[in-house]
């Protein structure tokens, strides 16, 4: 009896590990079915991101809003980019920012003649998207501009402290604006790198201690050593850095305040 039963049992294990490498198989294999199944968490900042992209807002702002593109006859010489706080120099309020997407400029720049004068000079011109844009996607834009801009920080010091840090790191180069969500990650799990609200960032991140973890090490032992989970965040493309090797421990917990900052939700009305 204990004899027959051996086999059956190891039969059972193999049909169990074909199966598995079957599932893994398929879920590496066909992303777009993974990306409807466990799709990255929606946002408005992170359909204002890739409605700009589709409205081609990169092409002059720069890669990701970052700028640096050439604008001859300019007094900058550029045109300006989304990103470290360049907005302070040309927006006072969210209703600038909507205006300078449906026409080109806020009206107060636009009635005076001296910006005139020098908006014609340039050679680049900020195009008016006011016929090509519903009022949700302004809003998903205005969104995606502020939580972009860098001005977007707690009152808190140390967390404060931290989100000057990630913006050094590049840290929302991969997490997305805010940490809304980031870039595709071939060979993980969902397809993308997690962003630091909702359901991904909720299984991933259970307290500060593995928060932290996550930033010091770039890597939590319950994930990287899950029977299942394990394989997907070892083949992954794009790996979290381990960031105890190029900061001091004191900065690691202002990025982690900064990121439950971040979890929180506080900054929110802030966008609109």
């Amino acid at each position: 009896m204990e004899a027959n039963r051996t086999p059956r049992l190891r039969r059972t294990l193999a049909r169990t590990l074909v199966a598995l490498v079957v599932l893994e198989t398929g879920w590496l294999s066909y992303p777009t079915l993974r990306a409807r199944l466990l799709a990255l968490e929606e946002t408005p900042a992170r359909r204002g991101q890739r409605l700009a992209a589709e409205l081609g807002c990169f092409s002059c702002h720069g890669p990701g809003g970052g700028g640096g593109t050439k604008n001859p006859g300019s007094e900058e010489g550029t045109v300006p980019a989304f990103t470290e706080r360049t907005q302070m120099m040309y927006v006072k309020t969210t209703d600038d920012l909507r205006e300078y997407v449906l026409d080109g400029a806020p009206r107060r720049k636009r009635e005076d003649p001296d910006y005139r004068a020098k908006v014609e000079k340039a050679a680049l011109h900020m195009p008016s998207y006011r016929r090509f844009v519903t009022a949700r996607q302004v809003d998903d834009l205005v969104a995606f501009l502020r939580a972009a801009s860098g001005q977007l920080l707690p009152d808190e010091a140390r967390a404060a402290r931290g989100g000057e840090i990630a913006g050094d790191l590049g840290c929302f180069a991969c997490h997305g604006p805010l940490g809304t969500g980031g870039v595709g990650n071939p060979g993980s799990l969902k397809g993308y790198v997690p962003g630091f609200w909702g359901a991904d960032f909720d299984d991933l991140v259970r307290g500060d201690d593995e928060l932290r973890t996550w930033i010091a090490k770039g890597e939590l032992a319950r994930v990287a050593e899950h029977p299942i989970g394990g394989r997907f965040f070892r083949r992954q493309a794009i790996k979290m850095p381990a960031y105890e090797h190029f900061v001091p421990e004191a900065d690691v917990d202002a990025l982690a305040a900064y990121v439950r900052w971040i979890r929180g939700g506080s900054w929110r009305p802030l966008i609109h």
